[in-house]
């Protein structure tokens, strides 16, 4: 008897001091995707897409301590005890004026799992993808270690992995966040190398699953590296809280740590940042997907009328080259009077005013005696024609009450804001002062050294960022062989399905000297692009960009006024997107309607290609088309393209050809 009661005892013992794993299931709206969440001495989820497993259990945690007391250890997602699962499915939608739609729909299933420790965990599962968050209830501040966030496929799997490039002997986590795709299977991953996202990897039967983050805020954004463990997933990694900092980088133009903590992040009572993983059948769901609107904080400014799309003449890429003149071109204010000219004859909203106007260490001393802003500023209101100033983060951060107040009130509608590169916690902290200072003094924004995580919803007077291998690359590319290092029209053709999945990209499209594979070369002062003219004009319509660079000369433009003429008319902002056809990194085909027009454009990297474009997305009745195509010689001489106007309906089939490295664009109306 008392044996009985002594192991009656020890078996009571053991079951208590051992959580029991809990399981919960959320399906999608259309019941194809489903989550199952396992939270017991571990948190963990999988994804699995109608008869395919996406993930397998991958960890879900934070480790954390108290912010005054080191040994007081704050944990998410270990010996999970579920206070309370709450569900609730949402149908709903939110308007979006400054974007590729009218409107975006956000529809999805939700579970909520209240765990003891003073935390949440939330889930998402929409048709496309889904999502978690954790949600910190901590009533005092607390310094998070580290959070893990484990990416576990079944299969080796295919990836598109754009590293950043590791300064070894400098900052690892400093990056411009621009990098091209390395194509490889998941076990191929550089295990010392970080990546920043989004992720793709490709499943089998054509499904693709990318890893993202949305929704950040006050908080360090997320990189990726494989898992050392299986070398079949990937896992999260954050830059360090910098303690010390020294002025440097490019112009002395950043801020680099020096000395970084053991930990993170500061937190307190927040929601943490959005972890994705979104799942499609077909590469086009990934051209036209809002996920990382749907994800992001809703917008905090109360009137946005004042915020003006458009697009831009810009003087950086084409170093202010000006033919026909009578004055000597640079940064002067004829010269800027000129592009205001042209930006008038154009209808283009603004010119931007690069690097140069203003000193290295203030926006306010040290400006550029050749140029009168003022003169400017009243010539430009004179044309309808905007002016927006170039600026470095460190200058922006430190003066930004000051300076924006002066400039707003001078009548500069904005500011480019460059080198931020970096994304640790102070950083975007910093970045969601300067953005709600800006809105203040109702100034538009152009972020670069920085990729989209989310703001632009929150503050839609972000109307851009770079984060992306555009078109400066161009000015600066390695000749190896006879021929460029890197493949432009296959990261022209790749970025839209992954890096416009997570807000617009300053790629500055427009060069009007284009290049074949074989003759093209890296001209500073002269530059040219990797593919056809047509390639170029066709990315006006396929690239996200609220703000919209020209990047070419003015004169270069005027003296090819029929293309000019074209592109000009594109708007940058749009009621619909439709993603026609395409697959990463080989094609893509978008169609976008503004009012009763339709802007359609194709882009091959370098394999030529023939293509069918079904118009059965137009209305009933005839429209007339303005279409560009490449012209026949496009293949050894890559300006030469085709205009033709045309009367199409929507049963029309439109077969079209695509030089090497080529494109193919029109613009439709109602007859």
């Amino acid at each position: 008897m008392k044996s009985l009661l002594i192991q009656t005892f020890c078996l009571l013992f053991l079951c208590l001091g051992t959580v029991r794993a809990q399981q919960y299931q959320l399906a999608s709206p259309n019941g194809k995707l489903s989550v199952t969440v396992d939270a017991g001495e571990a948190l963990t989820w999988q994804i699995a897409h109608d008869g395919t497993t996406v993930l397998q259990p991958s960890a879900i945690a934070l480790q954390g301590r108290d912010e005054k007391s080191a040994k007081k250890a704050i944990t998410f997602g270990k010996n999970v005890k579920v206070i309370r699962a709450e569900r609730k499915s949402v149908e709903s939608s939110f308007p979006t004026p400054l974007y590729k739609k009218a409107s975006v729909e956000d529809v999805y299933n939700q579970l909520t799992l209240k765990c003891r420790g003073g935390y949440s965990v939330q889930f998402r599962a929409y048709d496309d993808g889904a999502a978690y968050r954790f949600i910190s209830e901590q009533n005092k501040p607390f310094i998070v270690l580290n959070e893990t966030a484990d990416f576990n496929f079944d299969k080796d799997y295919q990836a598109f992995v754009p590293y950043i490039n590791d300064n070894r002997n400098g900052e690892r986590y400093c990056f411009s966040f621009e990098s091209y795709y390395d194509e490889a299977p998941l076990s191929k991953m550089h295990t010392d190398s970080l990546s920043i996202t989004p992720l793709m990897v490709c499943l089998d039967g054509g499904k693709k699953a990318v890893i993202m983050e949305a929704g950040l805020e006050n908080y360090p954004g997320m990189f990726l590296t494989v898992n050392p463990q299986t070398r079949q997933g990937v896992q999260a990694a954050f830059a360090p809280y910098p303690l010390e900092e020294i002025i440097g980088g490019h112009n002395r133009l950043n801020l680099i740590p020096t000395k970084r903590a053991d930990y993170i992040a500061r937190c307190a009572k927040q929601e943490l940042p959005w972890r994705v993983v979104l799942v499609t059948e077909k590469d086009t769901q990934l051209a036209d997907n809002d996920m990382a609107q749907r994800l992001a904080p809703a917008c905090r400014i109360k009137d946005i009328s004042w915020i003006k799309p458009g697009k831009v003449a810009w003087d950086w890429w084409n170093t202010c080259n000006l033919t026909g003149v009578d004055f000597k071109a640079g940064m002067n204010t004829p010269t800027y009077k000129a592009f205001i000219d042209f930006a008038a004859d154009n209808n283009l909203e603004y010119i931007i005013i690069d690097d140069g106007w203003s000193g290295n260490e203030s926006l306010l001393k040290d400006l550029n005696p050749d140029i009168d802003l003022k003169e400017l500023v009243a010539y430009g209101n004179q044309k309808d024609v905007g002016i927006i100033l170039w600026a470095s983060w460190r200058n922006s951060a430190k003066d930004t009450e000051t300076a924006f107040s002066h400039y707003a009130q001078m009548g500069i509608k904005g500011f480019k804001i460059d080198f931020f590169d970096r994304d640790d916690q102070p950083l975007v902290q910093s970045v969601e002062r300067i953005v709600a200072c800006a809105a203040e003094h109702r100034l538009v924004l152009d972020l670069h050294g920085l990729k989209p995580y989310g703001i632009q919803r929150t503050y839609p007077n972000v109307l851009n960022f770079e984060g992306v291998k555009g078109l400066e690359n161009a000015k600066w590319e390695p000749i190896v062989n006879g021929a460029p290092l890197h493949n432009f029209p296959r990261y022209d053709v790749t970025a839209p399905y992954l890096r416009m999945l997570i807000g617009p990209m300053d790629y500055t499209p427009g060069a009007t000297m284009n290049a074949t594979r074989e003759t093209f070369r890296a001209v500073n002062d002269h530059p040219m692009s990797q593919g056809t003219r047509v390639h170029q004009m066709a990315m006006y319509t396929l690239f996200e960009a609220p703000l919209q660079m020209l990047a070419d000369s003015p004169s270069k433009y005027m003296k090819e006024q029929e293309c000019t003429d074209f592109i000009a008319k594109v708007p940058t902002v749009f009621d619909e997107t439709v993603a026609l056809d395409g697959e990463v990194g080989e094609y893509l085909t978008l169609a976008r309607r503004k009012g009763d027009v339709w802007y359609i454009a194709s882009m091959t990297d370098w394999t030529p290609r023939d293509c069918t474009i079904d118009l059965s997305f137009l209305g009933e009745g005839s429209y007339e088309a303005e279409i560009f195509s490449d012209g026949i010689n496009a293949d050894r001489e890559a300006t030469d393209y085709k205009k033709e106007v045309r009367t199409v309906t929507s049963g029309d089939k439109l077969n079209i050809h695509m030089a090497p490295g080529g494109g193919w664009t029109a613009r439709i109306w109602k007859r």
